[in-house]
C-alpha cells in the first residue's frame, strides 16, 4: 500500500511530465495530434491530477478517490478524439488509477466502448481469456521472489523503450525490471509499478543509479 506522500509525489511528477510530446506519440507508432488538442488534453489531465492531490490531502477513501477520477473522466468528450487519441487518454487514466491504487478498467472500457460492448467484451474474455505468449521472470534482489511480467504480443523489430521501477509485494524492496525488445503488449505481474525510465534517457547502468536514488529518497 502506497503512502499518501508517495501518491502525491507521483501525481506531481505526472503533472510536470510532457505527456503529449512528439516522442510519446511516436512511441505509440502515431503522428502527433494538433498542438491545440495536446494543450487541451494536458490541461485536463493536470486538473485531474491536481484534484486527486486535493482529495488525498483531505484523507479521502479509495471509494472517494475513484469518484474523483470518474468525475474527471466525464470532462473528456470522446467524440472530440479519434480512436488512437481515445486509447492514449485511457492509458493515462489507467496510470492515474494505478497511482491511487484503484481498479478503473471497467470505467475506461465503458467510456471507450459503451456499456453494451463492454459487457460483450467481458463475456468474450471469460470464454477466451487473454493469452500469455511468454513470461519474463526476474528475482527480487532482496527476497528472491520471482517478479513476473507477461508478454501478450511479440513483434520483431520493436526496440526496448523502457525500464520499470517496481516494488516487490512480498518484501517491499524496489527493483529494476528490464523486459527486453520485441514486445508489442506487456502486462505487469503481481508487483507494484513505481516509475518508467525511458531508454532514450537512461542506459541500463543509469537506470540502476536512478533506482538507488529512488530507494534513498523514498525511505
Amino acid at each position: 500500500m502506497q503512502t499518501n506522500q508517495s501518491q502525491i509525489d507521483k501525481l506531481i511528477s505526472f503533472i510536470q511530465r510532457d505527456k503529449f510530446s512528439t516522442k510519446n506519440w511516436n512511441d505509440r507508432g502515431l503522428n502527433p495530434s494538433s498542438i491545440e488538442l495536446c494543450q487541451t488534453l494536458t490541461q485536463l489531465f493536470n486538473l485531474s491530477a491536481n484534484n486527486l492531490i486535493t482529495a488525498i490531502n483531505a484523507n479521502s477513501s479509495s471509494k472517494q478517490l475513484k469518484t474523483v477520477l470518474k468525475q474527471q473522466l466525464l470532462k473528456f468528450n470522446k467524440l472530440d478524439y479519434d480512436t488512437e487519441e481515445k486509447e492514449f487518454v485511457c492509458d493515462l487514466f489507467q496510470e492515474l488509477a494505478t497511482i491511487i491504487d484503484i481498479d478503473f478498467k471497467d470505467n475506461l472500457n465503458v467510456w471507450l466502448y459503451g456499456s453494451v460492448l463492454t459487457t460483450l467484451l467481458k463475456i468474450k474474455n471469460v470464454l477466451t481469456p487473454e493469452k500469455i505468449v511468454d513470461t519474463i521472470k526476474q528475482p527480487c534482489t532482496n527476497c528472491a521472489t520471482q517478479l513476473e511480467s507477461y508478454v501478450i504480443k511479440r513483434e520483431m523489430g520493436i526496440p526496448q523503450f523502457s525500464y520499470y521501477v517496481v516494488r516487490c509485494k512480498n518484501c517491499k524492496e524496489l527493483n529494476l525490471v528490464s523486459c527486453g525488445p520485441n514486445i508489442k503488449q506487456l502486462k505487469f505481474g503481481d508487483y507494484e509499478y513505481i516509475e518508467t525510465l525511458d531508454t532514450s534517457e537512461y542506459t541500463f547502468e543509469q537506470a540502476q543509479v536512478r533506482l538507488e536514488q529512488i530507494k534513498f529518497f523514498r525511505k
